[in-house]
């Protein structure tokens, strides 16, 4: 009984196909809205979520006081008020897994007859746990090498693009600053961050090195930031009260008076970074779905159109035996047909749509299959739900009135 309806379904759909085509313009349209716009909003929720966990987890930024010059109040970590010896003695606090101080600056690095201008930061090896960066090639520096301030370096990837190539720079010798340095590794590639900045241009010393014989310090032992990774999510609130209650007395800090120093929870950013990023997907998902609603509003229109035309054929169908139950479904299941036909071709073009994205703009897109069922499954309830009242009136039809109209 289903595959004869549904024989007569795509026949009534074959003796109309203008008006077939034109019902379903409106489910294609909501249907490749809602993918394209789902893999639009999972591609850069992806990109969020990748630059997140290169970023590292349970991360905390220490940052230096603020200073003034003429009268004018310059930003937080300007000011030399952290030390070397501040980030050993938060690492010594119970719920800290690593702490790395950090002393930037930019710096051309020469190779032979290349040069490339890049951030270079003075760090210790914990830099590498801290960051959970790991390295490609070579070794990291060991904590020897920051006590005797030895002039090695590791190298990211962008930058060994620009210096060399396809040469293997592990044992070779760089220029920073016209101080030669030997290339102990390389990091892995980490690609850019939230801020959109290239986190692999960027080139790491012994900090003491920095500090001796790149930039310099206005007091020794001084640098400019200091990374803190807790051993958890959980551990984080705790951990921040016991940096600021630590550094509040190693820095002789009077009750009441402003803290030369500025801690600032880096996860709690990125995560607020991701919530918007999935508020954004949610919000192109809910606005191409009006027009799978648009498209059901017009296969309604269509079918109490098409009810209204065969009222005479629904007329001899119940003279003849046909059950209202028969018309009912009968007129349901075209109404399901052409959602389901439009949800195909909607699939298509919204895939290639996706793809089409991903390959000629900078924005990367993601169809999971997920988008995919969602679409059918939406395409199949909209077909029942505007196609059930013109069903509906059909077999509520009186035989008598259906075959006197003309």
């Amino acid at each position: 009984m289903i595959f004869a309806m549904l024989r007569e379904a795509f026949a009534a759909m074959a003796a109309n196909r203008m008006r077939a085509a034109l019902t379903m313009l409106g489910m294609v349209i909501g249907v490749a809205a809602v993918i394209l716009m789902l893999a639009i909003g999972r591609g850069v929720e992806d990109s969020v979520s990748k630059s997140i966990a290169s970023m590292g987890s349970n991360l905390f930024i220490v940052l230096s006081g603020s200073s003034a010059q003429g009268g004018l109040r310059l930003g937080s970590g300007n000011a030399p008020t952290l030390t070397i010896d501040d980030a050993s003695a938060i690492a010594e606090l119970p719920g800290v897994v690593a702490s790395a101080p950090t002393l930037p600056g930019g710096a051309q690095v020469v190779y032979g007859s290349a040069n490339w201008g890049t951030q270079v930061n003075g760090t210790t090896p914990d830099y590498i746990d801290v960051s959970s960066w790991g390295v490609a090639s070579g070794a990291i520096f060991d904590d020897s090498d920051v006590r005797g301030a030895t002039r090695v370096a590791m190298l990211g990837q962008t930058v060994v693009d620009n210096l060399f190539g396809a040469e293997d720079p592990v044992g070779k010798t760089i220029r920073i600053k016209n101080a030669s340095f030997v290339v102990v590794g390389v990091m892995n590639k980490r690609g850019q961050s939230l801020d959109g900045r290239d986190q692999d241009d960027t080139v790491l010393v012994p900090v003491t090195t920095a500090q001796r014989k790149l930039f310099g310090a206005q007091f020794q032992g001084t640098v400019r930031f200091i990374s803190v990774k807790a051993e958890s999510e959980a551990a984080m609130p705790r951990v921040e009260d016991e940096i600021n209650a630590l550094l509040t007395e190693r820095h002789r800090i009077r009750p009441g008076a402003d803290a030369d120093f500025t801690v600032r929870n880096l996860t709690a950013i990125a995560e607020t970074a991701a919530q918007a990023t999935r508020l954004m997907a949610l919000l192109l998902g809910a606005i191409a779905s009006i027009s799978l609603v648009v498209g059901g509003i017009g296969i309604m229109n269509i079918m109490l159109v098409s009810v209204t035309e065969r009222t005479r054929e629904i007329g001899i169908r119940m003279a003849i035996g046909a059950a209202r139950t028969h018309i009912l479904w009968q007129f349901l299941l075209e109404s399901i047909v052409l959602s389901l036909v439009g949800c195909l071709i909607g699939v298509g073009i919204g895939v290639l749509g996706a793809y089409a994205v991903s390959h000629t703009t900078e924005v990367a897109t993601i169809v999971s299959p997920m988008s995919i069922v969602l679409g059918f499954s939406v395409a199949a309830g909209i077909g029942v739900f505007f196609g059930f009242y013109p069903a509906r009136k059909a077999s509520l039809l009186q035989p008598i009135e259906a075959l006197r109209f003309q």
